[in-house]
């Protein structure tokens, strides 16, 4: 949908004039499948196997990704949330790394007469592919289409500790526990797996002998989501471990582990019967979540002996989409001055996730 002129918006006070939200991408054809992926990995030096190999996969999931829909149907939900508070402002999808690009939704956003741009995206946390990556490409892409004389984007820091993500995710791993014998059951949250160097430098740095940002936000949502079962159950918190998945890299460089396939395997040595796994690294079920998760994991888990449960990811939950929309309206309030003399400030300064890259110019980040 394109977006139209400018409307009046219910108790505009901040001068952002639309929303985009900003998404990895992903081929909606089998033609789009290599140049896509070659775009998502060049320069980073993965094997032309590993291309090959998720080149089949894709292929085996119907020769599409199924995250463009996602993400078209998460902007419907949040458009009629914020129609129905009054707010009505333009909402369009970006892509880095396949249509519709960020680059088209800015030009459609400049044709519509919109000068200041709120963004948001669809990974929820702290790194350089997760956060400063996409700061970048606003920034190339309006330098790109010619616009930084008049128009202006601000991307929202990552939100993974907004209420309407850690509620849903509460609510979804409660049904799935629900009536289960707790004996021999661990749930597995899990996400995608980062160079283990990115992950040291995510945020403005932990201080010596800190578990790296990163992986401790991805705590502070698997800690929340526990406590809140436990409370709504009035039982213990069920036993969790955070594992990761979905690793592209070269063999010979570091990344986070353990694999959830390993950690599958140790989990079965430990006695655990039940695995629940929790992709809280995600925001709706595409390719890496129906492959990895519901695929692979699976294999490995039957191969085992354990049964696993794979828990939703949040999706167009009625609780996460309101939890968007109490986003947007904050920032819609707050106005377009980084949140200076807050912690989040420092996420956005020169340098924030960098991991070792050269600067590249990043459009502001803001905290609301």
């Amino acid at each position: 949908m394109s977006a139209s002129p400018r409307p009046m918006t219910t108790g505009e006070t901040s001068g952002y004039d639309a929303v985009l939200l900003a998404s990895f991408g992903g081929p909606e054809d089998p033609d789009e499948i290599m140049p896509f992926l070659e775009r998502v990995t060049a320069g980073r030096g993965i094997p032309r196997e590993r291309l090959e190999a998720v080149h089949q996969h894709y292929l085996r999931m119907g020769g599409r990704s199924p995250i463009n829909d996602q993400n078209r149907d998460l902007l419907a939900a949040l458009r009629a949330e914020l129609s129905r508070r009054g707010v009505t402002i333009p909402l369009v999808l970006g892509n880095r790394n396949s249509p519709p690009f960020i680059d088209e939704a800015l030009r459609e956003l400049d044709t519509a007469g919109c000068r200041h741009v709120l963004a948001f995206a669809t990974s929820q946390y702290s790194s350089y592919s997760s956060c400063r990556q996409y700061r970048e490409d606003l920034a190339g892409a309006l330098s790109r289409m010619g616009l930084g004389d008049r128009m202006q984007v601000a991307k929202v820091r990552p939100a993974y500790d907004r209420a309407g993500f850690v509620e849903t995710t509460v609510e979804l791993l409660a049904a799935a526990v629900s009536g289960r014998a707790r004996e021999g059951l661990r749930v597995l949250f899990t996400t995608h797996s980062i160079p283990s160097a990115d992950a040291s430098v995510s945020g403005p740095g932990a201080e010596p002998g800190e578990i790296d940002l990163y992986s401790a936000q991805h705590r502070e949502v698997a800690n929340a989501v526990i406590g809140g079962v436990a409370a709504a159950a009035g039982e213990e918190p069920l036993p969790w471990r955070l594992v990761y998945q979905s690793r592209s890299g070269s063999p010979r460089v570091p990344w986070l582990e353990p694999d959830i396939n390993d950690a599958l395997r140790e989990e079965a040595r430990d006695g655990t019967r039940t695995a629940v796994v929790v992709p809280i690294g995600f925001v709706s079920d595409h390719i890496e979540v129906l492959w990895d998760l519901d695929t692979d994991a699976t294999r490995t888990a039957g191969e085992l002996g354990i049964d696993l449960v794979r828990v939703p990811t949040v999706g167009t939950h009625p609780t996460f989409v309101a939890g968007l929309a109490d986003l947007v309206q904050a920032h819609l309030a707050a106005g377009r001055d980084l949140a200076a003399g807050t912690r989040w400030a420092e996420f956005c300064a020169a340098g924030c996730c960098d991991g070792g890259r050269a600067q590249l110019p990043t459009v502001p980040g803001v905290s609301a």
